[in-house]
């Protein structure tokens, strides 16, 4: 199991000392109360630590790369409580390498309109301070969020821990590291892609083995931990047997929970956070990896099939993009199967040979040993289920020869018209924004690959958002889609990363 990195933020307030010590304690109060307000609202899924308040060149610059030092930083909100010349910020921030945010507010809320003076619009003038720095961002290029409110407001506060997601999917993206067993499937081109441009930009480490060296580990399980692993499956999961010997279904699954813990000791002892796999390169495995690639993913591991690293490495990115997130609905590996196209009934059946995530799973969840035709292996064993409705957020990172592009879709997940029972495989249904024809167009136009990885508990915003700031493309295809428009912006796409 992967463990939860437990990172902060840190909350640094400008001002400068024109208007004496009185203000600047002033300023300070304020600031700390407006992290121990927002530490304290439940709303957020990391914690704020308030910072001195910054008012000079050096102290900036020092505060600044000690957030760059600290491990545990995941990034820098920044509010300008009074005026802070921006030049004072120049080199702090030519020199910052994490998440930056402008939280843009102000300690009162109302005009106090009867008691309102020079002295109090001299010291609550973050309407001024905010625009003088805003400009020195803006003029260096540094991607930053802007988020603008009071605050108390739930709005603000929400956006803060929607932001703060995604800083942390920066943060940990340089430490994503990915384990290729075998090679990408043969003659396919979506899946493929420039590993070394993927570590310049994302930090992500690619690296393969021969599928026999993890097959050695998966060798050295012991009986006594894959009996105690089948007791696990056979008290959580029902089973299905289909008509086969219940003995010999079990041996199947067996098989299962001896490539899950070898899988996951060598993933482990190598220090990797996401796993491809090839049903074209199976080596001396029994089975084709499926109900143990399913577990490891609703234990945080990234998965991608056929050796689809960059999907591996975007479905770990966004599990750790939705860790402790309240009522999570689930994150996985998905793939676009077949349509259905009856005019009011539209969307898209979405499977994999084996491996989806039970996290995304409504109701019972089944294990089904089936023949597939793919591998020429054994009958592997499966989880079965099908997803949860509701909103959701496809994504598909692929490399244009010049650039990576992430493509972004909303999607609206329901269940089928009928049920599959013929169908031996985790399903979801989904119907993307704008709707299925629109939707399907403009991903076409844009490369989209036919794998993705989707999740329930992520935004088209911080999707968007994560993509700026590993400084790539992003492409959007939501309810406010039109073919016209999306064209044109692919066009300007080219010409800006020409």
């Amino acid at each position: 199991m992967i463990k939860k990195k437990e990172y902060k933020f840190w909350f640094c307030t400008g001002s400068q000392d024109l208007y004496g010590d009185e203000v600047l304690q002033h300023v300070a109060a304020h600031s700390k109360e407006i992290v121990d307000e927002l530490n304290k609202s439940g709303k957020l899924p990391y914690e704020v630590v308030w910072k001195p308040v910054l008012i000079t060149n050096q102290l900036i610059r020092q505060t600044f790369n000690e957030a760059n030092a600290d491990e545990t930083c995941a990034g820098v909100i920044t509010w300008m409580h009074t005026f802070s010349p921006a030049k004072s910020w120049i080199l702090g921030l030519q020199e910052f390498r994490k998440p930056l945010m402008h939280l843009h507010t102000q300690y009162n809320e109302e005009i106090p309109y009867d008691t309102i003076d020079m002295d109090f619009m001299n010291e609550n003038q973050a309407a001024h301070g905010d625009r003088e720095y805003g400009h020195i961002v803006s003029r260096m290029r540094i991607e930053r969020k802007v988020v603008v409110g009071y605050w108390k407001d739930e709005e603000v506060r929400d956006r803060i821990a929607s932001w703060m997601r995604t800083a942390v999917g920066v943060m940990e993206s340089s430490h994503i590291r990915v384990m290729r067993v075998a090679d990408n499937m043969r003659n396919v081109s979506v899946t493929e892609g420039d590993k070394v441009e993927a570590q310049i930009k994302f930090g992500w480490e690619v690296d393969a083995y021969p599928v026999n060296e993890i097959a050695e580990s998966v060798d050295a399980v012991s009986e006594s931990d894959v009996n105690a692993l089948l007791d696990e499956y056979y008290e959580k999961y029902d089973i299905i047997l289909d008509g086969r010997d219940p003995e010999e279904f079990k041996r199947h699954v067996a098989v299962q929970a001896k490539i899950e813990l070898g899988f996951e000791r060598f993933l482990e002892e190598k220090n990797y956070q996401a796993i491809v796999t090839h049903f074209g390169d199976l080596g001396a495995l029994k089975q084709l990896p499926g109900l143990a690639i399913q577990r490891l993913m609703e234990k945080g591991y990234g998965f991608g099939a056929e050796g689809d690293w960059k999907v591996a490495a975007m479905v770990r990115l966004m599990k750790i993009m939705t860790e402790g997130k309240k009522d999570a609905k689930g994150t996985s590996m998905m793939e676009d199967y077949t349509y259905n196209l009856v005019r009011g009934k539209e969307g898209i059946l979405e499977a994999h040979m084996l491996e989806i995530c039970p996290s995304i799973a409504d109701g019972p969840i089944s294990i089904r040993v089936k023949p597939l035709s793919m591998g020429d292996r054994e009958d592997p064993a499966r989880l079965v289920f099908t997803s949860k409705e509701g909103r959701g957020v496809a994504t598909s990172l692929v490399d244009l020869g010049n650039r990576f592009r992430l493509i972004i879709n909303e999607v609206e997940c329901r269940k089928t018209e009928k049920p599959m029972p013929e169908l031996p495989v985790a399903t979801n249904f989904w119907s993307p924004y704008p709707d299925l024809y629109t939707g399907a167009e403009a991903w076409i136009l844009a490369g989209g690959a036919h794998h993705t990885a989707f999740s329930y508990d992520l935004t088209v915003d911080q999707m968007a958002d994560w993509a700026e700031l590993s400084g790539i493309e992003a492409v959007i295809i939501d309810k406010n889609t039109t073919i016209p428009a999306f064209k044109k912006d692919l066009k300007l796409g080219e010409v800006f990363y020409r």
